[in-house]
C-alpha cells in the first residue's frame, strides 16, 4: 500500500488515532493512491479498535461512495494502546529514517506532522496503561 504525496497521509493516520481518544467512536481518513483511493475506517467497542482498510478503483469519484463500494482489503482489531503505540512508533521511525527536513523533501507538501505526534503521545501515555517503551527523544 503506497499513498501519494498528494494527501497528509502521515499527519491523517496519527490524527485518525488522536480521535480515538474523544467522544468520537470512529474516524474515517483515506490515502490517495492515484487513482485509487484507500479509504480508513476505524471504530472503537467498549475494548477494541476495529481497523478496515476499503480500496476503491477512483479517487477522483469514491469520496462520495459509501464503504460497501470499496473492496475490504484489510481488516483487525486492536486494543486502542496497541493501535496508537504502533502509529506512534510507525511515526518515530519515518522521522528517524527521514528527519524533518527529508521527510518534507520527499513528501513535498506536507510536513512532519509534529504536533499530531505530540498530541497523540500525551493521549496514549495519559489515558492507556501501556507498559511498551516510549521514545521521548523525538518531537
Amino acid at each position: 500500500m503506497t499513498a501519494s504525496y498528494c494527501t497528509d497521509a502521515l499527519a491523517d493516520l496519527v490524527a485518525g488515532a488522536g480521535e480515538l481518544y474523544g467522544q468520537q467512536r470512529s474516524a474515517r481518513f483515506f490515502f490517495d493512491a492515484e487513482p485509487q483511493e484507500l479509504r480508513w475506517v476505524l471504530r472503537t467497542t467498549d475494548d477494541a479498535v476495529n481497523v478496515t482498510i476499503h480500496q476503491f478503483p477512483d479517487v477522483s469519484v469514491s469520496p462520495d461512495l459509501p464503504d460497501s463500494h470499496g473492496t475490504v482489503m484489510w481488516q483487525a482489531a486492536y486494543t486502542r494502546s496497541a493501535f496508537a503505540h504502533a502509529v506512534l512508533e510507525t511515526a518515530h521511525t519515518v522521522l528517524k529514517e527521514h528527519g524533518e527536513a527529508g521527510y518534507l523533501a520527499k513528501w513535498a507538501m506536507h510536513p512532519y506532522p509534529v504536533a499530531l505526534v505530540q498530541d497523540l503521545r500525551r493521549l496514549h501515555i495519559r489515558d492507556d496503561a501501556c507498559d511498551l517503551p516510549h521514545d521521548l527523544s523525538c518531537p
